[in-house]
Formats: C-alpha cells, structure tokens, sequence
C-alpha cells in the first residue's frame, strides 16, 4: 500500500489481509481511497496479489486504484523466459516491399 502525491511516494506499508484478501478489504481500501483523494493524495497497490487484483477488477475500481506490479510476466510471455532479438531480423520498415504486386 502506496500513498503519494502524483509519482512521489510519500508513505508506504505491507497490506495487512491481502494474501486473504475478500470484498470487505476491497471495500475498506475504497473507504480508504476516498479519504486520501479529499486530502489531495493518491492510493496505490504494489503488487498486490493476484486473488486482490482480481477482486478490485471485478468490483470496478481498477480504473480508480492504482496497481504496480513489478517481476511479473507480461500477459502472452512466460516467467523465467528471456525474449530474444535477432540483430539480422528485418525491421517493419523494411519489409514494404513485400505489398508490392510480383
């Protein structure tokens, strides 16, 4: 749990219940997050958990919560895998030929 003022971090701490995590911390984190914005600051997760995501997508408030996570795969990769580039790949720039008629 992250409160801060645009980027700057300005207090952060473990979220206590978050392995468990169920509506009622949802709601208390929405509680919270009312409070902080009247005073003028942002809320934010890092790296909740994958159970709290999911929960704080499926109430709605994932375009208001702010959530970091950080190590974690992108969507279509797997963990543990490195993403290779080629140097000699053609870049998209050089690949306009290929529209041409033969």
């Amino acid at each position: 749990m992250v409160i801060g003022h645009g980027d700057t971090e300005l207090t952060s701490w473990p979220l206590e219940g978050s392995e468990d995590a169920d509506l009622a911390l949802v709601d208390e984190l929405a509680q919270l997050m009312l409070v902080v914005r009247r005073a003028g600051y942002a809320v934010w997760l890092r790296n909740p958990g994958s159970h709290l995501a999911q929960l704080i997508e499926l109430v709605g408030l994932q375009t208001e919560l702010r959530v970091e996570v950080s190590g974690q795969a992108e969507s279509l990769e797997q963990s543990g895998v490195e993403e290779v580039v080629v140097a000699d790949d053609a870049a998209v720039g050089d690949l306009d030929d290929l529209d041409r008629p033969r």
